[in-house]
């Protein structure tokens, strides 16, 4: 079993952690683990291990006959049996299936927001998907979804599991020790940062002392444009700060106080079980799986989404209550760690591998 993780690029983003995660764990587990990056790299590189056989395409559009090629070749080179394409790198991966049709390719589902992209972009993917040997969602309203609406039988649940780093420290994080708001998410409209900024500007009128720190990959296009004006127009500058993508998240996380997500839709955030992970209390909205992670309040505290009011008033509770924090934060740690194993997500990937093969 010779295997390839297909994905865009390799910035710091929830479905790109995960291709890195599994072309990594799988390093151990079958004869060859491979690792493609289409579009760009990303400080995810240094993640990758020395085991893993690494390419970059340096694709260019979408029908980038070079790098199409250069794939295609290095699929026969080294006699690869799986492809497995993460996100939108399925295009690519369908072309190169269809130049080998007895290749086995698998496509894995990690975006929420799938129904808000272009009629033309489902278009494609409903066609692509005819090429398809399965398909891997993050969680059962993904599957039902793709069940409904593409053209692949064999449609399965693989839930995502938390990887970091303890030995990189690279990043300092600005405001005061103890009290310090993270989010970690690439500055995408889904994420709603502009939810959490007006929730954090409630906070800051009680509780001024405590900062904000968003951490993730950004363009420099409208809607990093809108959180850099937010923050400029409420004076927050002292108190929101953003870092960019970053390698070190478990630094990151160490040196932070509560976890926060405020998206619109999700699948299951890589970003809830690496808080949980890092024993961190979490406050996040009620999309995708995140009820998955956070089941009671016990674990942590779900909001309603696009309410930046309730969003506030969730932060303050904890904010205001260090023994709660502290509750919440073991039980999640407990939590992530038992249910969310790279060793139970390995064991079901490779049976899913194995029924393509026999």
């Amino acid at each position: 079993m010779q295997v390839l993780q297909l994905i865009d690029s390799l910035h710091a983003g929830g479905a790109e952690r995960v291709a890195v995660n599994y072309a990594n764990a799988l390093a151990s587990r079958v004869e060859k683990s491979f690792l493609c990056a289409t579009r760009a790299e990303g400080l995810l590189k240094q993640s990758v291990l020395k085991e893993v056989h690494y390419l970059f395409l340096n694709k260019k559009s979408s029908l980038d006959f070079r790098a199409i090629r250069k794939l295609n070749r290095f699929v026969k080179t080294n006699n690869i049996t799986i492809i497995h394409a993460h996100a939108s790198s399925f295009f690519i991966a369908t072309i190169i299936k269809i130049l080998n049709p007895k290749q086995v390719l698998i496509w894995h589902e990690h975006y929420g927001n799938r129904d808000q992209t272009s009629s033309v972009n489902k278009f494609i993917l409903k066609l692509c998907s005819f090429f398809f040997s399965s398909i891997i969602t993050v969680n059962k309203a993904l599957k039902v979804r793709s069940e409904d609406k593409l053209l692949t039988k064999n449609v399965h649940v693989l839930a995502n599991y938390p990887q970091i780093n303890p030995t990189l420290k690279l990043t300092t994080l600005h405001g005061e020790t103890g009290k310090r708001l993270v989010c970690l998410a690439n500055l995408r409209p889904d994420k709603d940062h502009i939810n959490l900024l007006h929730a954090f500007n409630e906070v800051y009128k009680l509780q001024p002392n405590w900062s904000l720190h968003l951490v993730g990959h950004f363009y420099e296009d409208d809607y990093y444009r809108s959180i850099k004006s937010f923050i400029i127009e409420r004076h927050l500058e002292k108190q929101v700060f953003i870092y960019g993508s970053c390698a070190d998240v478990s630094n990151i996380l160490s040196q932070s106080t509560m976890g926060v997500l405020s998206s619109k839709s999700e699948g299951l955030p890589v970003a809830l079980l690496e808080y949980g992970l890092a024993e961190l209390p979490v406050i996040a909205t009620n999309v995708g799986d995140c009820n998955k992670v956070i089941s009671n309040n016990e674990e942590g505290l779900l909001v309603e989404p696009i309410n930046h009011k309730v969003l506030a008033e969730a932060l303050l509770t904890y904010i205001n209550d260090l023994d709660l924090r502290t509750k919440v934060a073991k039980n999640l740690y407990l939590k992530v760690t038992s249910t969310f194993s790279e060793a139970k997500v390995m064991e079901s990937l490779i049976e899913i591998y194995k029924a393509h093969q026999k």
